[in-house]
């Protein structure tokens, strides 16, 4: 049986992370879902998760900024690519693992895949 906190959809399994108005646009928000670490990042009303340490030394990225769809790191100035967690620029040289969004009502699901 699932908690209240998790669902399934599709055939994959989803965890409730907040509500929509959780997570305003131009913001970086944490969520932690089975002790990881999630960054939410909402561009212009698009939700996107990520890990939310950086691949270069381990910085949070909730710490940095969002400037349109790149996440910069805090720390060294990395850049990655919410949709895809892309490093576009360096130091970092590894992608960030993504995670899928599901907007249901006003409930935020992510599935981690």
């Amino acid at each position: 049986m699932n908690s209240p906190n998790r669902g399934t959809c599709m055939d994959a399994e989803y965890t409730r992370i907040g509500n929509v108005s959780d997570f305003p646009t131009g913001t970086l928000r944490t969520v932690i879902v089975s002790e990881d670490s999630i960054l939410v990042a909402n561009v212009n009303g698009k939700l996107y998760a990520m890990s939310n340490s950086c691949t270069h030394r381990g910085a949070p990225l909730n710490d940095g900024e969002l400037d349109h769809d790149v996440v910069i790191c805090p720390w060294h100035g990395g850049q990655f690519n919410v949709a895809t967690g892309k490093a576009i620029n360096p130091p970092p040289m590894k992608d960030l693992l993504v995670f899928e969004i599901l907007i249901k009502g006003s409930d935020v699901l992510l599935r981690k895949t």
